[in-house]
């Protein structure tokens, strides 16, 4: 059952013009602070003590709880021998319309249990695991006095390499409690005005005959009076940057180290220790649920926003005041001189020798993720997402690539389906940037490839057809530039798409949001991998001598391990043993099998041993799988 497109899009738009003002103050009690989120989710595991747990794995540098949620029931099968579905939400700290949903989906699990078979056979038989808010201190500024829209944690960081940690970052200067932009009139500036939006602007192409007649800066003053503006904001590690497969070693948000940080490191040594989760589920800025992957395996052209997105302002760039605009000694400002320079001195280079780690989804396992996609928009009406970004050093881009199983990622929310939809199979190339320093806090860091549909300030982005619907849905989601007296830059213009705009739909949407993605979860967890003995027969061929013929039968619709996770070696083989002495078997095949992989949908594997036993005498058959179940069968020699 779908839920009615236009029933979201007049509550998306509806909602944004009512709630906006009171996201944008912290005052919207239905995105709910840290501590509001704890407590709802311990009313509802104590209300279901029987069918889940609550626990804290670790805590962030300000103290607070990493919680993850276990709701499966207690009787039957071990939880650990169960396949289960791990759901990550808030990963980035702006994003906190994935928190909101993950504690949606657990009240859903939980007060449906007993009044819905559907939901009961599934937590009968599997388990889901929730980790609602993986960053709650980036999380938690979207509550604070002044917005920013950083989506980074806490760590603090020496972005310009003066020794000193986050000491100029950006300041409300006009005092309207956002961090917006400036821009300044100068002909020596990258940027224009869009010609087909005022309000907009975009990098000037000197090949069309475009001149640049503006430099842009976020808001703020050069406090550390280096001559750059807001280059060493507050924070951090942008956590869905600091995982393992196709991690951007040493871009300043993604962390000094692969899972270098506490929230990351708490979610890995979860996922190490759990090696029953079959499947992903994440919730953050990039997405393959809305445009599954192309026909060669890439995820699909990403829309990222061109300038001005403080939901996601990777895709901006600021310009610097000073003789030396890309000098600062070991800084990494961007793309020039062969390739992007690391934080330290050469360009980074990637090793040629060996075997390279794989970038597109096996063919194989394609057909999967477009038809789970499918699924995803018939169950929650969301045909086109805003903004979203390259997915580099993502969670669920480790979780297939390395971790092996089925990993799906998407913002939550969309827009009226319209124009600029992507081709299937269309990849946007690679733009050249100019080479320009980043500047602001983690979030709002100039990126080069952040985003492959649009770089920063093309003017090719999502960010033009964003604005237009905000204006058609009368959604106040933009500042209009006003002139301001800055203290050293003279007369500039503060304006630009208001914090959270692109990362959070209103919160009148959020009802539905859930209640949709709760369902598209029990969807998911239909789909396991599902191992049992269909079928035995038994042999006597006289003289002690049996023959025994067993049929391992895949009844789900996954197979029993992704051919990624054959690839990579991360799913164990499924293991077939009967349980006799070595030497009792004669021929056939061996006391224990293995097999790699096994599709679903009913496909099965046999195996025939010839053993030596005694007439009327029992033996028994497992079946153990990783992902997958297990079974037990009770064999009499007759």
């Amino acid at each position: 059952m779908a839920l009615n497109k236009r029933r979201l899009r007049l509550t998306l738009a509806t909602g944004f013009l009512l709630l906006l003002p009171g996201i944008l103050n912290g005052q919207d009690a239905d995105y709910r602070t840290f501590d509001q989120m704890a407590d709802a989710l311990r009313r509802a595991v104590r209300n279901h003590s029987d069918i889940s747990a609550m626990t804290s794995v670790a805590q962030t540098l300000e103290g607070r709880d990493i919680w993850v949620v276990e709701i499966a029931s207690r009787s039957g099968t071990p939880l650990s021998e169960r396949p289960g579905l791990l759901i990550v939400a808030n990963l980035e700290g702006n994003n906190l319309v994935g928190s909101e949903i993950a504690v949606h989906t657990v009240e859903y699990l939980l007060d449906n249990y007993t009044s819905n078979p559907e939901v009961k056979e599934r937590l009968d038989n599997h388990v889901v695991y929730v980790f609602p808010r993986l960053n709650p201190d980036a999380a938690e500024l979207m509550f604070a006095g002044v917005l920013s829209g950083r989506r980074t944690n806490t760590r603090p960081y020496d972005d310009d390499n003066d020794a000193r940690n986050d000491e100029d970052g950006p300041e409300d200067l006009n005092g309207d409690g956002l961090i917006t932009l400036m821009r300044v009139a100068d002909p020596t500036g990258w940027y224009m005005i869009h010609p087909d939006e005022p309000r907009l602007m975009k990098e000037a192409e000197a090949h069309e005959g475009e001149a640049g007649a503006y430099k842009i800066y976020w808001e703020g003053t050069d406090n550390d009076g280096d001559g750059f503006y807001n280059e060493d904001g507050p924070g951090g590690v942008d956590l869905n940057r600091n995982f393992q497969h196709e991690y951007p070693h040493n871009e300043p948000d993604a962390g000094p180290h692969m899972i270098s940080e506490l929230e990351s490191r708490a979610l890995m040594d979860f996922v190490i220790s759990h090696r029953n989760i079959a499947m992903v589920l994440t919730y953050g800025e990039t997405d393959n649920l809305v445009s599954a992957p192309t026909s060669s395996g890439a995820l699909a052209t990403q829309s990222g926003v061109s300038l001005f997105d403080y939901a996601d302002a990777s895709y901006a760039a600021a310009d610097t005041v000073g003789t030396f605009p890309i000098s600062l000694p070991g800084r990494q400002f961007g793309f020039g001189m062969g390739g992007y320079f690391r934080r330290g001195a050469a360009p980074a280079q990637r090793p040629l020798e060996g075997r390279q780690p794989n970038k597109t989804v096996h063919g194989s396992d394609l057909e999967y993720f477009k038809a789970i996609g499918e699924e995803y928009r018939e169950i929650t009406g969301i045909e086109k997402v805003a903004a979203t970004r390259a997915a580099n050093g993502a969670f669920f881009e480790y979780a297939y690539f390395q971790f092996g199983v089925p990993a799906f990622s998407t913002p939550g929310w969309g827009l009226p389906q319209g124009g600029g939809e992507t081709q299937e199979g269309e990849v946007d190339a690679p733009r050249a940037e100019r080479p320009r320093p980043t500047g602001g806090p983690p979030a709002m860091r100039a990126r080069p490839g952040a985003a492959s549909g649009g770089g920063a300030g093309s003017g090719d982005g999502a960010d033009l057809e964003i604005l237009r619907w905000m204006d058609d849905e009368g959604i106040d989601g933009f500042v209009d530039w006003t002139e301001f007296q800055h203290p050293t830059l003279g007369t500039v213009e503060i304006g630009g798409f208001k914090p959270y705009t692109f990362s959070n739909p209103p919160a009148a949407a959020l009802q539905d949001l859930g209640e949709s993605h709760a369902r598209f979860v029990v969807y998911l967890t239909s789909l396991f991998a599902s191992v049992s003995i269909a079928d035995i027969e038994v042999s006597n061929h006289g003289g002690g001598v049996f023959e025994i013929k067993a049929e391992i039968e895949n009844s789900g619709y996954l197979p029993t391990a992704m051919r990624q996770g054959v690839t990579a070696r991360s799913v164990a083989p499924t293991m077939v043993q009967l349980d006799v002495p070595p030497e009792d078997v004669l021929t056939g095949a061996a006391k224990t099998s293995f097999f790699q992989a096994l599709d679903g949908s009913g496909s099965r594997e046999t195996y025939v041993w010839v053993i030596r036993g005694r007439q009327g005498s029992n033996v028994t058959l497992n079946v153990r799988s990783q992902k997958s179940g297990s079974d037990t069968a009770t064999i009499t020699l007759r």
